[in-house]
């Protein structure tokens, strides 16, 4: 796509990273065929290519409106449209631009400024994350059904985990949201890696990945966050961890980005590109290790709901499904499995009609083949489908601890 850009877009700190990008994308269209939001609304602005197109003409020093800005909010980040792209357009990257240029430039409402501050004050806080759950679990019967929904209906508390402490050692991210939402899924894990001869290293100091702040009009405190992770996690790098393992594939995704995200950053640059390098999802860990030793035989009947973040972001559609059918788990046929269900980070509080849609779509998809139980990979997804009240929803690594012999 030819592009001229603006004297003034000349000068941000990424623009010759936009302009290469907007020069790859042929305006082809593909990427239309499979966007959660084009396929919704049937608008061209709602679709990859639109929104690249906007984009660009904000680059090239166009008008900069609240309607521009709707139509990159609408977006999920979700990546499906990288996936289908034959040009290879780095998308979610050129999105980050956009919008933060859109947003320097447009004032948003102040109902939206409060929600979008009061998800940056509280969702990226454990400790205050989980005392509002916990307090939201005692008046639950007094909240409006939208909150109601969104704390989690059944969160097995968290198993003790091991103490042992093996030669093999891995990091692990314990997230700021997942700890209250479904505090079993890292003890499970856990006890899973003790098995195959692996322990997890716990660095409370390393907190949220930082993915929130960066998507909610704040790149720069979630490039902080991004920092202060990688000095938690530096000693332990330094004497050998192997791995920094995620749990939640949204965090996991981000993480992976902080050596692009840092590269700039004179200070970080090599570590953060070490610390992408060892990021690694729970199954890519899990899939290079010999499972049979695991001695799991299971039988149960499930539907995987593939994260957008897992196949898109991280390029691992099917390593779960392929993992959970090697350990005898009876995997149903999930129709349109590419899709979005809506979650998406914040997604579902600051676009909820939209979110609801996809969600309900993606849940009557699950559902087709009747499964015992959904599981999942990301703590974002669980909490979302699992707030419509439907099949239970869990996280696929607690599934696999709970068949441990």
């Amino acid at each position: 796509m030819q592009t001229t850009l603006s004297e003034r877009a000349r000068h941000l700190p990424r623009a010759a990273e936009a302009e290469s990008i907007l020069r790859t994308c042929v305006h082809c269209g593909f990427c239309n065929a499979t966007c959660p939001t084009y396929q919704l609304l049937g608008d061209e602005l709602d679709g990859p290519r639109g929104r690249i197109y906007l984009i660009k003409q904000v680059l090239e020093g166009n008008d900069v409106t609240q309607k521009t800005q709707q139509h990159l909010d609408r977006c999920l980040s979700c990546r499906n449209c990288e996936t289908t792209c034959p040009s290879g357009v780095d998308y979610h990257n050129l999105l980050d631009i956009g919008r933060a240029v859109v947003d320097a430039a447009v004032p948003r409402p102040l109902g939206q400024r409060l929600l979008r501050e009061g998800l940056r004050q509280t969702v990226p806080h454990p400790d205050l994350f989980k005392s509002l759950v916990n307090g939201g679990q005692v008046f639950r019967a007094l909240l409006p059904g939208t909150l109601q929904s969104k704390l989690p209906r059944h969160a097995p508390p968290a198993k003790p985990r091991p103490m042992t402490l093996r030669e093999r050692q891995v990091l692990m991210l314990e997230g700021c949201v997942q700890p209250a939402l479904s505090p079993n899924t890292n003890a499970a894990a856990a006890r899973v890696l003790d098995r195959l001869g692996i322990s997890v290293i716990a660095t409370r100091e390393a907190g949220c990945c930082g993915a929130v702040d960066y998507h909610l009009d704040a790149q720069a405190a979630g490039l902080d966050r991004a920092r202060r992770n990688i000095d938690a996690w530096w000693p332990s790098i330094e004497k050998g961890a192997e791995a920094i393992v995620q749990t939640a594939s949204g965090c996991g995704a981000f993480i992976k980005d902080y050596g692009h995200l840092l590269a700039s950053d004179p200070a970080y640059a090599d570590k953060a590109k070490k610390v992408s390098e060892l990021a690694r999802d729970l199954v890519e860990v899990l899939r290079d290790e010999p499972l049979e030793k695991l001695g799991i035989h299971a039988s149960q009947r499930l539907a995987f709901h593939c994260p957008c973040t897992l196949q898109h972001g991280q390029k691992l559609g099917g390593a779960v499904e392929a993992l959970l059918t090697g350990l005898g788990f009876n995997l149903t046929s999930v129709p349109d499995g590419h899709l979005c269900c809506g979650s998406a980070g914040t997604y579902s509080l600051t676009q909820p009609e939209l979110s609801r849609q996809l969600r309900d779509n993606k849940l009557n998809a699950l559902e087709s083949g009747h499964p015992e139980v959904i599981v999942t990979a990301n703590i974002g997804c669980q909490s979302h489908l699992d707030g419509a009240g439907r099949t239970p929803v869990r996280h696929w690594i607690e599934l696999v601890e709970a068949a441990l012999p």
